[in-house]
């Protein structure tokens, strides 16, 4: 593998626990575990390196909730964290930055407010900001999947790129949480348009899966379910890192 490639794993929070969804229903909500803090550590344990970590509670109420998991997952390992979920404000991402995230993961707040994003983009460095370009039959969703843009995935993300935007994040939410494959021809697509640094999300099953999303020039993968579901091994995805 690539050592530039990066293998990052996702815990998702609800109500303080790691839990994951299916195609972001919070119907459809399994509970992996009670503490997201020990799960974290366990992926540093395994020599894995980053982290993927979302605040479904914020992205539901529009504001960051679990900011103080974020704190502790900060405090206790060296993880470098990606997080998101509820990001609409300045003082949201001061909150994300000043309890240990490393990158923010702008959603939502890119499709309504392009302008707001392209002032932190500036003031914060394109290190520090990532595009959440999640989508479905490639229109951009937004509001934690609830509703869907009249935006193409394609054209959203070159117009981030015009604002300075590098690192990109994109799941084809018709993927998310089925174990059933990612959307390889989607990123094919976006990175035959695009030169942002990619990360795919959504359907990874197997190390198969990830060595496809590898070939089709992405920048990394987030690997969720096939984690809690043993589909794939901590042990298996360190090799890779």
């Amino acid at each position: 593998m690539n050592p530039k490639f990066k293998i990052i794993p996702a815990i998702d929070i609800i109500e303080g626990k790691c839990v994951r969804l299916t195609q972001g229903d919070y119907s459809r909500k399994i509970v992996y575990n009670e503490n997201p803090v020990d799960v974290a550590k366990t992926f540093e344990d395994a020599g894995i390196q980053h982290l993927h970590l979302v605040d479904l509670d914020g992205a539901a109420s529009q504001k960051i909730v679990n900011y103080k998991i974020l704190d502790e997952i900060a405090k206790s390992t060296n993880l470098n964290i990606e997080f998101g979920g509820g990001i609409k404000s300045e003082a949201d991402l001061n909150i994300a930055f000043d309890s240990g995230a490393n990158q923010l993961i702008c959603g939502s707040i890119s499709v309504t407010n392009p302008e707001i994003v392209s002032n932190w983009l500036t003031k914060y460095g394109s290190q520090k900001i990532i595009l959440g370009a999640d989508c479905q039959n490639k229109k951009v969703a937004i509001n934690g999947w609830k509703k869907f843009s009249d935006l193409d995935i394609t054209s959203f993300i070159t117009q981030y790129e015009n604002l300075g935007i590098t690192n990109v994040i994109c799941t084809d939410i018709s993927k998310d949480g089925l174990l059933e494959g990612p959307s390889i021809s989607l990123y094919r697509e976006i990175k035959a348009n695009t030169k942002a640094n990619l990360i795919a999300s959504g359907g990874v099953s197997s190390l198969g899966d990830i060595i496809a999303i590898k070939n089709t020039g992405c920048h990394g993968v987030v690997i969720g379910k096939a984690i809690y579901e043993n589909r794939i091994t901590l042990q298996e995805l360190s090799d890779l890192c």
